[in-house]
């Protein structure tokens, strides 16, 4: 029995070759149409081989079609996630970051521990990243999960500033401190077809967006 690499390269001009290596269903159609048209008479296809490939393009069909509706189900989500995410402008969200706004004399910062902890400390930059101020948490602002610590900002000026946290254990190990910002969606923006929000002046990946609420009135 001939090969299909024989059979496309004898074939008359009616098949074409193959410019990458990725085939779907019409174009294996056309190299089992060929193969069967430049059979040998004295020795046919097996009956055999022939369910097999059938078989094999079953298989192929049913990919291309799951393929298919992977994709559309991906581009319905983005159309979601898109139309959720411009819904959020001039919402106040909680999401993964580390930056905050000042405009006023306090501000509250906010973090996230594995552990509860003997000692956290805050520390603060400008835009310049400028260290401006060290906070430490008091009896509060210890324990596992979300804390908060505010933070006098009467005598700097107003602006955008980032922070850090450091955090240990009562026995002096190292503990996981995610910090988290809390502020007003002005915008949404695209990126490659991912929404991606402005808050406190720092983009912010949708999907970091830990909680949603009302801006307060």
């Amino acid at each position: 029995m001939a090969t299909i690499e024989g059979i496309i390269g004898n074939s008359s001009g009616s098949l074409q070759t193959l410019e990458t290596r990725t085939i779907g269903k019409d174009d294996f159609l056309k190299m089992m149409r060929a193969q069967l048209q430049n059979q040998d008479p004295l020795n046919p296809l097996d009956g055999t081989d022939f369910t097999a490939q059938l078989a094999e393009f079953s298989s192929l069909e049913q990919l291309n079609n799951i393929n298919t509706q992977l994709e559309t189900a991906s581009l319905y989500q983005s159309s979601l996630n898109n139309a959720a995410a411009i819904n959020l402008v001039g919402k106040e969200v909680t999401a993964s970051g580390n930056s905050l706004t000042v405009e006023g004399t306090s501000t509250d910062i906010t973090y996230n521990l594995s552990e509860a902890a003997g000692k956290v400390t805050v520390s603060i930059y400008d835009e310049e990243g400028t260290l401006v101020d060290t906070l430490e948490s008091g009896a509060e602002g210890k324990s596992e999960g979300e804390n908060t610590i505010t933070w006098n900002c009467s005598d700097v000026e107003s602006g955008t500033y980032t922070f850090e946290v450091s955090a240990v254990s009562p026995s002096g190990g190292l503990i996981t401190a995610d910090t988290v910002i809390t502020g007003k969606v002005m915008e949404v923006s695209f990126v490659n077809g991912s929404p991606f929000l402005s808050v406190n002046g720092q983009t912010v990946s949708f999907g970091d967006v830990l909680s949603v609420n009302e801006p307060a009135t």
